[in-house]
Parts: structure tokens; sequence; C-alpha cells
């Protein structure tokens, strides 16, 4: 696994040991940042269930502005400390070893965030809790994109009832991305 683009191009990041996490591979994370072009310099980014860190790793190199990454592992957070270092990064990011909902709790004030990537694990409903929380935080306002990862089969068809919408969708051979907004009223 490497950053693909920007300041820490071609380096090559660690992975966590163990099948506890999927990194998300090289030819996804380029088809996500070509989409996310227009969208990264002097982005303040949020990555959520973190794993190594490359996504957000991979949007600091690309020139975002700030990112924090959250994850409940501690190994997790170690192999992000890691990369981070590795790649020259560290001094605009944040790492917080928490649970996803406790953390969204304890980032209630500052910048709007403005792209919020999560890959929790598939098939136990943890997009749509942190989907959930985020609808509720001040950290999102109508610019705001919000990005889950999921498994083709997961349903988000609750988001109007968070007062989300999904702008776009990009499937792959065995998962999606879910580009979601703040719904216009």
């Amino acid at each position: 696994m490497r950053v693909i683009a920007g300041s820490a191009r071609h380096l090559m990041l660690k992975t966590v040991p163990g099948t506890g996490t999927r990194p998300t591979t090289d030819r996804i994370k380029e088809t996500l940042f070509n989409i996310l072009r227009d969208e990264t310099e002097g982005a303040v980014f949020l990555d959520l269930f973190a794993g190594s860190g490359a996504i957000g790793i991979e949007a600091l190199s690309r020139g975002a502005k700030s990112a924090v990454f959250v994850d409940c592992s501690a190994a997790c957070c170690a192999c992000i400390k890691e990369n981070l270092r590795f790649t020259h990064l560290e001094d605009r990011a944040l790492v917080i070893r928490r649970d996803v909902l406790s953390a969204l709790k304890t980032l209630q004030s500052g910048e709007p965030f403005s792209i919020v990537f999560m890959d929790p694990p598939y098939g136990q409903g943890l997009e749509k809790a942190a989907l959930s929380a985020l609808a509720e935080s001040d950290r999102i306002d109508g610019s705001t994109l919000l990005i889950a990862e999921a498994d083709l089969s997961t349903d988000f068809s609750y988001l109007p009832q968070l007062g989300l919408q999904a702008v776009r969708i990009k499937s792959y051979k065995t998962n999606k991305h879910v580009f979601i907004k703040r719904a216009i009223l």
C-alpha cells in the first residue's frame, strides 16, 4: 500500500498486522481521489475507522490543511502515527484512539470538516450510527462531503430521515463509496 500522489507520493505505508482491518486498495484509493480532485486542497479531513490511516494520509499528501484520524484500536493508532512520521505529515494530523461515536462527541467544536471519510467494518450498521451522529454535529455543514465505504448490499435509504442525501454512488466489484451531503430543504 502506498501514497498515490502529492508530497508523500510513492512512499509505502505500513498496514495493521492481522485480519482485523481491510485496507482500501491503491486502485480504489486512486479512483476516490480522482473524484475528490477539486475538494482535497485546503480541506479539513476526518478519517473515521481509520485503520492504517491511508485515506487521511493521502488527503494530507494531496494538500489537505489538516486531518483527524479516529480508530478504537491501539494497533491501528500506532500504525497511523508511524505512517504519519514516515510521510512527514504528522504536524497537520491528530490521532484519536476512541470508538467513533464517543470521538464524534468530543469533536463538537472547531472548524467544520470539509470531507469526512468512513470505512467501518461491514455488516454491523456502524456507518448508520456514525452518519446519525454526524447529522447532529456542528462540525458538518452544507458544504461538508461525507463518504461512506460499504459493501454493495448496504442500504442507505434512511439518509433522508437524517436530513442527508446521497449525491453520488461509485460501485466497485465488492464494495461502494456513497457520497453524502446535507439535504437541501
